[in-house]
């Protein structure tokens, strides 16, 4: 709660205002996103469920890089629904591993524990409760087994560019040599395809990013009034940056915890963006922080990318 109410005071007294993405997942936020994740415009999840569906055999081959025993450690696990076809072909052919998943959720973390032991048989699961690089340190702590690590759903998109450089610069820095990481990137694709995901027609995207000035309301004692802000979403193709705003209808203020917060009438909030990539971009970004790109798996539109790289 303290580390919440710091960021907002933070980021809203910034120019211009903003909020902090990973604070959308409440318990509200969660469900919305699931239903983001349903809707008929939103492609990410479908492109990357596909390539886990239909690719399973030979993505369990590359990411057991000759292992005899390791760790899956999955980032940002969520409810594991595409990893579940990967955690089964595993088993099927007879892997030595622990599943790790890692999510700032304790509930989802719980929830996994053992939902996934009773769906999948014979599966270890020990769940990491928190942030990642934190989870990483802990699973190296608890285990000496080498190190397989899943980043997916595009997540790494949530950073701007300069920032996902580091990112993984940083991640590197937690793994050895030879260690290997499956990472999720959205590729460039027609604007219009792009920006349709993010301004959905039932107004899920909308809902999802007005439910975090609610928690804010609610957790923090804020007082933001939900009608008078409205989400607009932009693409830029020549930079890849798909980016979502709350934009202020009128005049306002808004209290929070006694600060006051002045917004103009068609001032904006950036609240998150989604960085699109094209495939020549994700492997300069491996050689970049310290991994050789060893595979790729497409799906069918050559949309997503899931790219396997290896620890050098």
């Amino acid at each position: 709660m303290k580390q919440f109410l710091k960021d907002v005071l933070h980021d809203l007294g910034e120019t211009p205002k903003r909020l902090n993405s990973k604070y959308f997942y409440d318990h509200a936020g969660d469900g919305i996103f699931q239903q983001i994740m349903n809707c008929e415009e939103y492609y990410p999840t479908n492109c990357e469920l596909e390539i886990f569906q239909h690719k399973t055999a030979e993505l369990a081959t590359v990411l057991k890089n000759g292992f005899d025993t390791f760790d899956l450690i999955e980032m940002g696990a969520g409810d594991a629904t595409k990893s579940s076809y990967l955690l089964k072909e595993m088993l099927r052919q007879k892997f030595d591993f622990t599943y790790m998943p890692i999510d700032i959720s304790a509930d989802m973390i719980g929830h996994l524990e053992k939902k996934l032991p009773k769906e999948i048989d014979g599966l270890k699961v020990k769940g990491l409760n928190g942030e990642y690089f934190d989870m990483l340190t802990h699973a190296s702590q608890i285990s000496p087994k080498r190190k397989v690590i899943l980043f997916l759903g595009g997540t790494i998109g949530n950073f701007e560019t300069d920032a996902a450089l580091e990112f993984c610069k940083e991640l590197r820095s937690y793994l050895q040599k030879g260690d290997v990481l499956l990472i999720g990137f959205d590729l460039k694709k027609h604007p219009d395809v792009i920006r349709n995901a993010y301004n959905d027609a039932q107004g899920f995207t909308k809902a999802f990013n007005l439910n975090l000035l609610n928690r804010i309301n609610r957790e923090l004692g804020g007082n933001f009034a939900l009608e008078q802000f409205d989400h607009y979403p932009s693409y830029d193709p020549a930079t890849g940056a798909c980016r979502s705003y709350l934009i202020s209808l009128v005049e306002q203020e808004v209290c929070i915890e006694g600060r006051v917060f002045t917004f103009r009438k068609d001032e904006y909030i950036s609240m998150e963006i989604s960085q699109k990539y094209s495939v020549e971009e994700t492997e300069l970004m491996a050689f970049k922080s310290g991994f050789k790109p060893v595979n790729h798996f497409f799906d069918s539109r050559n949309w997503f990318l899931d790219t396997v790289w290896q620890c050098e």
